[in-house]
């Protein structure tokens, strides 16, 4: 049975190609690859496993859940959660290889008592917070964190922090943020404590932050081939890694003034071809476009007409009469169709990444 609805297609060659970019762009930094909430809407297993040939790879996620489905999924890569460290999540990531992220005093004592009751500790990051107020040591625990870590041997693997604007036009605070995590890192050093990694830069950053790239980059939106905002200037030639289209169900020839949709805030102003298309705002397809919306049609644009619905939406393709089963794009690049998805979330007042997350509901994704 062939399936009839939202599809979000893939495209591997595209994620491929972006990585092989951002690689050749940064230089010789390690990668971390962030894969959190479903792989930004793309599937978190899907781009995994289509990553797990590249070794030096490690992927990042936010829970430790998601963590557990990738291991179940067969996927060997390292494995970084950027949630909070919980006691009960101590044995399960010594023997999966996930590595944590510490970032209260709590945190390394329950690390501390798990390493004196097994003799062993699973690998985590220390995790600072220089501005973000969110997750993260504060800076004036510095000293005790540091001498804590070294009195009682714990060895992180990794330290790190986040910026809170690094993919906007004013750096000024992502510059403050930075020179307090350098001095943070000065301050470490001095308790002669050591890294493997040291992170800072996200996607914003590898664009608009290069003194800020250490030796780990992490690396999300640029992964999928969406600028991270509308304020960097992409340095990096990138394809977008979703294609996300519908399939036109049914053809109505309706006359001037025919009322569309909820609240019949649209009417024809002429004799047209309706067409319904089986995706909604339950799969992901944001509601507020239809007031600016088009979609790509055999690489023409097509209006958006009345308000999108849960299930369905409709578009006006005025003298074009499309087949039953064909598809429309709502964002990505595929065949001779393609719309920005940058473009849509700076319509429509959002962002990519609120976009991208969403693609869910009946959405079926095809890697091609």
């Amino acid at each position: 049975m062939n399936f009839i609805g939202p599809k979000a297609y893939i495209h591997i060659d595209h994620l491929n190609y972006n990585l092989q970019h951002i690689r050749n762009y940064i230089g010789n930094k390690s990668i971390m690859c962030v894969v959190k909430a479903n792989g930004y809407g793309h599937g978190a297993i899907e781009i995994s496993k289509n990553l797990d040939s590249n070794s030096d790879i490690i992927l990042a996620v936010f829970s430790f859940e998601e963590a557990l489905e990738l291991r179940k999924a067969g996927i060997e890569n390292e494995i970084f959660t950027f949630s909070k460290l919980r006691e009960e999540y101590l044995q399960l990531a010594d023997e999966l290889r996930i590595t944590l992220n510490a970032c209260t005093f709590s945190n390394i004592k329950i690390l501390t008592k798990y390493k004196q009751q097994n003799d062993s500790i699973p690998k985590f990051h220390l995790k600072f917070d220089t501005g973000m107020t969110r997750l993260g040591f504060d800076n004036d625990e510095a000293d005790q964190v540091f001498k804590y870590i070294k009195d009682h041997n714990l060895f992180p693997e990794g330290i790190y922090s986040h910026f809170a604007t690094a993919d906007e036009g004013d750096l000024t605070y992502a510059d403050y943020q930075l020179m307090k995590f350098k001095s943070l890192l000065n301050k470490s050093t001095d308790y002669g404590i050591e890294y493997k990694y040291v992170h800072c830069s996200n996607s914003g950053a590898v664009l608009n932050l290069p003194d800020a790239y250490f030796n780990l980059i992490r690396i999300g939106m640029l992964l999928y081939g969406v600028a991270p905002s509308d304020e960097v200037s992409m340095k990096i030639k990138v394809k977008p890694v979703m294609s996300f289209c519908g399939p036109i169900v049914n053809i109505r020839k309706v006359k001037t003034g025919t009322q569309i949709s909820y609240g019949g805030e649209y009417k024809t102003d002429k004799n047209t071809n309706i067409g319904v298309v089986q995706t909604g705002f339950a799969d992901g397809l944001p509601r507020d476009w239809y007031k600016d919306g088009y979609v790509s049609y055999k690489g023409n644009y097509y209006r958006i007409v009345g308000r999108i619905c849960m299930d369905q939406l409709m578009i006006d393709f005025g003298e074009e009469q499309p087949k039953d089963g064909d598809e429309v794009l709502f964002f990505g690049k595929k065949d001779r169709d393609e719309i920005k998805i940058e473009d849509i979330a700076k319509k429509i007042g959002t962002t990519t990444y609120v976009l991208l997350t969403a693609i869910q509901g009946r959405t079926k994704r095809i890697i091609i």
